[in-house]
């Protein structure tokens, strides 16, 4: 007998037994998330931590109306109140107490001349004054005796005692007292002017400062000798040396008579010295002083500083603008303003930190006029952009910033 035939039905495929397939997706979620997880945890911890930074705003520099040139000139820095400091007598200087640059205040002992002829009669003068005293202490009793004899005789002659001749002879000696007392009160008064004269001139013998400076020339040394005029030829000083009151430095400017209508008085007027070419002094015309050179054709103008500085010495040359302003309000600007410390110079370039974002960003930038505190940024940056101060210079570009204490 044949075996049967095989059917479709017969066809199937028997599958062991083993996990769903459905049990496997959850447990490669997880997997996938904690691996996730992992990851961000080590990117942050392997972040840089943010810097900390006191930033700024960058403030919009704001300007008076446009100013413009109407005359240039140039002249030289000069002291208004400055002295050659001399003695009132001819002596020989024993003590000199000066140096240049010393800052001096009025009344300073300068220096000091020899004084061993005038100490001298200074004392011989007082004996004079203490012997004149002594003889009129001595007129003075010989009156009152005169005086008591004389009243004496006057009794006795009432009474018909003394001759007339007697109470004569007394009423003259008293006069004669009386009179040689007020002599020598007189020469009292001499004797006591005549010490007050050597003691003003023991005063000169000691050199002080006229008024408050600083010494800018030191003309004589110990030993040498000095008098207010010039006597001997070379040999004797007419001062000891120069002080100069630095308050009252201004600029002398020689303008030609030409022009001179260009110019009044407070007028603004722009200086630079030439020993700092960058540097722009706001001043302002004094006076224009009321005569012409004949023979140069100028008329000086005083020029005031604005705001003295140390580094303005007298003698400087200086070149002046006199300015004329066209408007009077204030008008917007493209420069700002930002405080020094935010400034760097790297490698023959100004670089400021611009934070935005908390990230840090290393911008270049061109530099104008720079004052006490501030310093102008002309192109590079914008108003309201926010600038770091005091940053590292290891500050890299891009990194990450928190920024403290923000003004």
């Amino acid at each position: 007998m044949s075996d049967p035939k095989p059917s479709l039905d017969a066809l199937r495929i028997e599958r062991k037994d083993g996990p769903a397939a459905g049990a496997r997706g959850p447990v490669a979620l997880a997997i996938v998330v904690c691996l996730l997880l992992a990851c961000a945890l080590v990117w942050l911890m392997a972040r840089p931590k943010a810097i900390a930074l006191r930033t700024v705003l960058a403030r919009a520099a704001s300007v008076k109306g446009e100013e413009h040139a109407v005359l240039n000139g140039s002249g030289y820095v000069t002291a208004r109140r400055q002295a050659t400091v001399s003695s009132k007598i001819t002596g020989k200087v024993t003590e000199l107490l000066i140096e240049e640059g010393l800052r001096v205040q009025e009344g300073q002992v300068l220096a000091r001349l020899d004084d061993t002829n005038v100490k001298a009669s200074l004392r011989l003068a007082e004996a004079q004054l203490d012997s004149a005293k002594a003889a009129l202490e001595e007129t003075r009793v010989r009156l009152r005796e005169a005086t008591q004899e004389l009243n004496r005789q006057a009794g006795l002659l009432t009474n018909h005692i003394a001759a007339q001749a007697d109470f004569d002879h007394a009423e003259a000696s008293a006069l004669a007292y009386k009179a040689k007392l007020d002599q020598q009160q007189a020469d009292v008064t001499v004797a006591e002017r005549t010490v007050a004269s050597w003691q003003q001139q023991m005063e000169d013998m000691t050199i002080r400062a006229p008024f408050a400076g600083i010494v800018t020339t030191k003309d004589a040394q110990p030993g040498e000798m000095i008098s207010p005029v010039s006597a001997g030829g070379g040999f004797t000083r007419t001062g000891i040396g120069t002080v100069v009151d630095m308050n009252s430095l201004e600029i002398e400017v020689d303008v030609n008579e030409s022009y001179i209508n260009r110019v009044q008085p407070g007028q603004p007027v722009q200086a630079i010295l030439d020993a700092y070419p960058d540097w722009k002094i706001p001043c302002k015309v004094i006076a224009i002083i009321p005569t012409a050179d004949r023979q140069k054709s100028t008329v000086k103008v005083r020029v005031g500083f604005d705001k003295l500085d140390p580094r303005i010495l007298p003698e400087m040359s200086i070149k002046v603008e006199f300015l004329e302003s066209n408007h009077s309000g204030p008008t917007a600007s493209s420069e700002v303003l930002v405080p020094k410390s935010a400034v760097r110079q790297e490698q023959g370039r100004d670089i400021v930190i611009v934070v935005q974002n908390d990230t840090a960003e290393r911008r270049a930038v061109t530099i104008g006029n720079a004052g006490e505190d501030d310093v102008m940024i002309t192109a590079g940056l914008a108003a309201g952009e926010r600038v770091a101060v005091d940053w590292p210079p290891s500050l890299a570009d891009g990194a990450r910033v928190r920024t403290s204490g923000d003004k």
